[in-house]
């Protein structure tokens, strides 16, 4: 299966706190095969692993489990710490209470407070200090990583109702990652959920602790995404075979037993329009496939249903802002060797 793949603008953000403190963030761009160049356009997108791969050389280099995005460090192993206070309890409700206390501690930009309310449950990161753009960005990250670790500790996807962001700059994956509607320019920044799942069991321990640790932040960007939206599922039948002209908006809603209006209504409701999916897709999978050295760029246009290389190329450089030459020749440069 072909991941989702993730713009480069969500790393110039993560990386704002990193260069603040001195940090050589061009080299933790080449540890993790990603070119420092490539953040100069705009369009540019990575893989999942190459972003989560990011996060673990951030990570090492700033000696900060907050990747440098608050005002002062947080030590490195309050993330495995308060995974493992989380697992000593009975509910994910409990767990995330305990967690939360513990990140008062240490975290000192924001606190995270878990409240209940009739049909609501909210999760509110109430602000301890002034507003920058590495603490929003910092807000989002820590977000998205608690409705990670809550999956995880159920074993399950936990849907949300909405979530809130303080900042009001945009951010074009947001629904994506959530699978939820976003609001920006919010007083706090939060997530809403019904409280049954709060209840829900924690079924993890000790013994699958440490796979997971091992495995994040990856595994917290993939594993329990929402697999049964509109898109995932039209993503899943295009990228059967790309190499042949991908079926029009009339055959896939026929596939999918629905009419084309149903269909395209249904993808706005995702803020997904058909032709941007297919122009996704194509763009996820030659990103993945330019990662690897047994394909040709002529095998990679022929894969993706391109009949010349030159119709490939330009594809690509609307996508991304740079050729797949280029973007080839800049992750071939910050490959093992170059390290």
């Amino acid at each position: 299966m072909t991941h989702h793949t993730i713009a480069v603008g969500h790393i110039a953000q993560i990386l704002q706190g990193a260069r603040s403190r001195g940090v050589d963030v061009d080299r933790v761009l080449a540890r993790a095969d990603v070119p420092p160049s490539l953040l100069q356009a705009p369009m540019a997108r990575v893989s999942q692993a190459q972003f989560a791969q990011i996060l673990r050389m951030l990570r090492r280099a700033t000696r900060d489990d907050f990747l440098g995005m608050g005002q002062h460090p947080v030590p490195l192993g309050a993330f495995d710490h308060a995974c493992r206070l989380a697992l000593q309890q009975a509910t994910v409700g409990q767990a995330l209470r305990v967690a939360f206390r513990y990140y008062h501690g240490v975290l000192r930009d924001f606190t995270a407070r878990l409240c209940v309310s009739g049909e609501r449950a909210r999760i509110v990161l109430d602000s301890r200090g002034p507003s920058s753009c590495a603490r929003w960005y910092g807000e989002r990250s820590f977000l998205f990583f608690t409705l990670g670790v809550s999956n995880w500790l159920a074993a399950r996807r936990i849907p949300i109702l909405g979530v809130d962001y303080s900042s009001g700059a945009r951010s074009a994956d947001a629904h994506r990652l959530f699978y939820a509607p976003v609001r920006y320019g919010q007083p706090v920044a939060g997530l809403w959920l019904e409280p049954r799942w709060l209840a829900l069991p924690v079924v993890q321990n000790e013994q699958t602790l440490k796979p997971f640790l091992a495995t994040a932040p990856f595994d917290l960007l993939v594993k329990y995404q929402d697999r049964t939206t509109l898109t995932d599922r039209i993503r899943r039948l295009l990228r059967n075979d790309l190499s042949r002209e991908l079926p029009s908006l009339a055959q896939v809603s026929a596939q999918l037993a629905m009419t084309p209006q149903t269909l395209r209504r249904h993808l706005r409701e995702e803020g997904q329009g058909f032709q941007a999916l297919k122009d996704d897709l194509r763009r996820d999978v030659a990103v993945e496939y330019l990662g690897r050295h047994d394909l040709s760029l002529m095998d990679i246009a022929e894969h993706l249903g391109f009949s010349e290389p030159s119709t490939f190329h330009r594809a690509f450089k609307k996508w991304t802002g740079v050729s797949p030459g280029e973007y080839r020749r800049n992750r071939l440069v910050c490959g093992p060797a170059a390290r």
